[in-house]
């Protein structure tokens, strides 16, 4: 995929990571899912989004988090991802975690002809990502390869 104000940069799987990880700390500080805040957002604007994630990644991802909300005028919702069973999940994944989880996952199933957006509103969109999100479960620390075979064959 190709940045969007400079034709000569590509955009790496850095960027995607960048661009999944904030996904995720905006889907929990608002209490939705990650595919709110990604379909909220909008493919343009995620185009425009994963071009300056160079640079956003610079930023306090504190205020990313509050621009992204306001610009987007992004709501509350009332679902918590971390609301798990603590006698089934002892461990709840961080955003950088997460972030990663779907950067590979996206890499993994992009389809000839896709770009990273386009893999990005394809992945969230998915019913996998109900599993994936389920911390009482142990989806979300499968090695990549896993998940991405899950993903294909639709589920796990």
């Amino acid at each position: 995929m190709t940045n969007i104000y400079f034709q000569d940069e590509e955009i790496t799987t850095n960027d995607l990571y960048f661009v999944c990880y904030m996904i995720e700390r905006v889907a929990r500080k608002l209490h939705q899912k990650n595919c709110y805040v990604v379909n909220a957002i909008g493919k343009t604007e995620l185009e425009h989004l994963i071009s300056v994630a160079n640079v956003l990644h610079c930023e306090n991802p504190l205020q990313v988090e509050d621009d992204w909300i306001n610009e987007y005028e992004l709501k509350t919702g009332d679902y918590d991802v971390t609301n798990v069973d603590r006698e089934l999940a002892g461990i709840i994944p961080t955003p950088l975690e997460m972030g990663k989880v779907y950067k590979r996952l996206i890499s993994d199933t992009l389809q000839p002809g896709e770009d990273y957006v386009d893999g990005i509103i394809r992945v969230y969109n998915d019913d996998i990502c109900e599993v994936i999100d389920n911390y009482n479960s142990s989806a979300f620390y499968e090695p990549s390869y896993v998940i991405a075979r899950a993903y294909q064959n639709g589920g796990f």
